[in-house]
C-alpha cells in the first residue's frame, strides 16, 4: 500500500467505525487485496492452503444458512412493507441495540477487517456496501462476492449505503437476547445496517445484502431476483431461477454463453445486471468433465472452498465427500470464469427459465409456460429434496419457496410474481419450466435427467429450436410439453412413458399435485382467476 494510501486508511478507519459504535479496537485493516487477506488469514490459522492454491475454510457446527434465526428490526419507517411471518420476524428496536451494544463490546480490542464494495452492476441501482468481518477469510469472501470498486472510485471517499458487521465468534443469548438460538442475522433498515453473529456460514453476508436489495429495488421498478442469467451469441439474454441444488449454477455457466451472474440480478426497464461480483457455487460431486469451467475456478488463487474435505498430507480436496455437509462451496470472482461478462449487465430477457430438481419423478423434463403459469410457478418456487441430504429424510420431500428464494424476499411474494408476469407478458419473453431432477421413477428407482439432455432442450429452448414444434398438454399437470427435441429421445420428454409402472406414476403424480395445490392455497385470494385456472389441481 502506498504511503498516501495508508495515510488516509489510517485517518478514515477509527472515525468511520467510531461513529457507529465500534471503538477501543485492535488493528483494522481496511481494504486489503487478495494475498494480504490470504497472508492473514493462514497466519492467524483461519484457513488451509490446498496444493493448486485455493483456501479451504470450515464453518463449524453450522454449514448453511440459519432461516429460523433472521430478523428484521420493526420500525416505523419499513414495517408497513414487510411481508411478516415466518419468513422475516419481526425484533424489536431494543433488542437490536441492546445486542448491537454487546457485539461491539465483544470487539473491543480485536484485529477487524473491512472492505468497502458494491452490490448492484448497474450504478442507476448499486448500493454501496461495508463489510466489517472479525476474520480475514471473511473479508476475502465478501471481496469475492461483491462488486469491487476500481481505482478511481477508491480515490473518493466512500458513504456506504448499508454496513455488515459480521462476529461470528459472538455468541448470542436467547434469553436475554430474544433469540432463538446463538445464532442471528438482524437487517435494520433504518440504521441501514446487518448484525451476524453466532454463525460463521459465509453465505449469511450475502444473502442479507440480497434481502436488502429485495426490499430497496421493487418501489424503484426493478424486479429482484434469485436466478443466475447470461448471454448468447445473438445478444439475447436468458434468466435461469432455482433454488440449490437445481443447477442454476451449473447450467448457466455455459461456453457458448457468456455469464452475467451466477445467483442474484435485478430486472429494470431497460436490462438485466448482477447485484455481485462473484459466484459461489455448490461443488458436493463436482465433476471436471460435467462443469469444467467451475472446476478450474477450485484450482485458482483466491478462491474459497467452504466445508470442503482436504488431505492435509497431499493438500488435495475431496469434492465427493460429504462429511462435513452436503453444502460444501466455492466462492470465486465472476472472472475466473472465462466468457463472464466484464460489465455484469445484459439487455432485457428473451427467455425465462425455471428449474426445478423434481425427485418424485413426474414432472415432465420441458414445458412451455403461459405468463399466468408463469406468476403461478414462480409463487409456488418447487424442488424437491432427497433421502440422506438432511437428517431424518429417508424420501424424497416437496420443498416449496415462494419467488424461488422465500427466505430473501421481505416484501409480499404476490409483488414480485406480479411484476414478473407483466415483464414476461409485456415484453413477449418465453418461458419455460426445466425438471433437472428424475425420471423413469423417483430418487432410489429412477434416473437422474442426464445434464446432456437438459442441455439439449435447454439449447433448443434459447435458441429458438423449439418454437413450431408441436406441444402436448401433460394430463396430470396441465403443462404445455413439445413432443419433440433433437438429441432427446421422446420417452424421456413425457415423464409417463418412461415409468415401467404407469399406476405408480399416476398415484405420484396425483400425490404431487396435491401438494401443489395446497401449498397454493396461501396465495388463492391475493391472484387473479387468471393465475388461478393456471395452477395445478389434481386429477379427478
Amino acid at each position: 500500500m502506498a504511503l498516501s494510501e495508508l495515510a488516509r486508511a489510517m485517518f478514515e478507519t477509527e472515525p468511520a467505525l467510531s461513529t457507529m459504535g465500534l471503538t477501543g479496537l485492535g488493528t483494522v485493516h481496511w481494504s486489503l487485496d487478495a494475498p494480504a487477506l490470504y497472508e492473514r488469514a493462514l497466519r492467524r490459522g483461519e484457513v488451509r492452503l490446498t496444493r493448486y492454491g485455493a483456501l479451504v475454510a470450515s464453518t463449524g457446527a453450522r454449514t448453511g444458512r440459519s432461516p429460523q434465526d433472521r430478523f428484521i428490526v420493526d420500525e416505523p419507517s419499513t414495517t408497513a412493507g414487510i411481508w411478516w411471518g415466518d419468513v422475516n420476524r419481526p425484533v424489536a428496536r431494543d433488542v437490536f441495540d441492546g445486542l448491537f451494544m454487546r457485539v461491539a463490546a465483544y470487539l473491543r480490542g480485536r484485529d477487524l477487517f473491512v472492505q468497502d464494495l458494491f452490490a448492484g452492476a448497474d450504478p442507476a441501482y448499486r448500493l454501496p456496501v461495508r463489510v466489517v468481518t472479525e476474520c480475514a477469510w471473511h473479508n476475502l469472501f465478501a471481496r469475492n462476492m461483491f462488486i469491487r470498486p476500481k481505482p478511481a472510485q477508491r480515490r473518493r471517499l466512500f458513504t456506504p449505503a448499508f454496513t455488515v458487521v459480521q462476529a461470528p465468534g459472538f455468541q448470542g443469548d436467547p434469553a436475554r437476547d430474544g433469540l432463538r438460538s446463538e445464532a442471528f442475522v438482524i437487517i435494520n433498515f433504518a440504521k441501514r445496517l446487518v448484525l451476524i453473529g453466532g454463525t460463521a456460514y459465509a453465505g449469511e453476508i450475502k444473502k442479507s445484502i440480497f434481502s436488502v436489495m429485495n426490499f430497496l429495488l421493487p418501489p424503484q421498478g426493478v424486479l429482484p431476483m434469485h436466478c443466475s442469467a447470461n448471454i448468447g451469441p445473438r445478444g439475447d439474454t436468458a434468466v435461469f431461477f432455482g433454488l440449490s441444488g437445481t443447477g442454476k449454477t451449473t447450467l448457466s455457466a455455459d461456453r457458448s454463453r457468456r455469464l452475467i451472474g451466477d445467483d442474484e440480478h435485478g430486472w429494470s426497464d431497460h436490462s438485466v445486471f448482477n447485484f455481485e461480483g462473484g459466484c459461489y457455487a455448490k461443488v458436493i460431486g463436482l465433476d471436471p468433465h460435467a462443469e469444467p469451467e467451475i472446476f478450474a475456478t477450485t484450482r485458482r488463487f483466491g478462491t474459497i472452498l467452504e466445508n470442503v474435505v482436504m488431505d492435509d498430507a497431499t493438500g488435495e480436496v475431496d469434492f465427493d465427500d460429504s462429511s462435513l455437509t452436503e453444502n460444501t462451496r466455492a466462492s470465486y470472482p465472476i472472472e475466473f470464469i472465462p466468457n463472464a461478462s466484464p460489465t455484469g449487465v445484459g439487455g432485457l430477457p428473451q427467455t425465462v427459465v425455471m428449474l426445478t430438481a423434481d425427485a418424485f419423478g413426474v414432472l415432465p423434463p420441458l414445458s412451455r409456460l403461459t405468463p399466468e403459469q408463469a406468476m403461478y410457478h414462480f409463487l409456488s418456487g418447487y424442488t424437491a429434496r432427497v433421502a440422506g441430504t438432511e437428517a431424518g429424510v429417508r424420501e424424497p420431500q416437496a420443498t416449496f419457496s415462494t419467488c424461488f428464494g422465500a427466505p430473501f424476499m421481505p416484501r409480499h411474494p404476490t409483488l414480485y410474481a406480479t411484476m414478473l408476469r407483466d415483464r414476461i407478458a409485456g415484453g413477449d419473453v418465453g418461458c419455460w419450466l426445466v425438471n433437472t431432477g428424475w425420471s423413469g421413477g423417483a430418487y432410489g428407482t429412477g434416473e437422474r435427467i442426464s445434464i446432456a439432455h437438459t442441455r439439449a432442450l435447454l439449447r433448443a429452448a434459447l435458441e429458438g429450436g423449439l418454437e413450431r414444434v408441436p406441444v402436448r398438454r401433460d394430463p396430470a399437470f396441465g403443462l404445455l410439453v413439445p413432443v419433440a427435441c433433437p438429441e432427446v429421445p421422446s420417452e424421456v420428454l413425457q415423464p409417463r412413458n418412461a415409468w415401467r409402472d404407469k399406476r405408480a406414476y399416476d398415484t405420484t403424480a396425483g400425490e404431487v399435485a396435491r401438494r401443489f395445490e395446497a401449498n397454493f392455497a396461501q396465495f388463492e385470494d391475493a391472484v387473479d382467476e387468471e393465475v388461478r385456472a393456471a395452477g395445478i389441481r389434481p386429477a379427478a
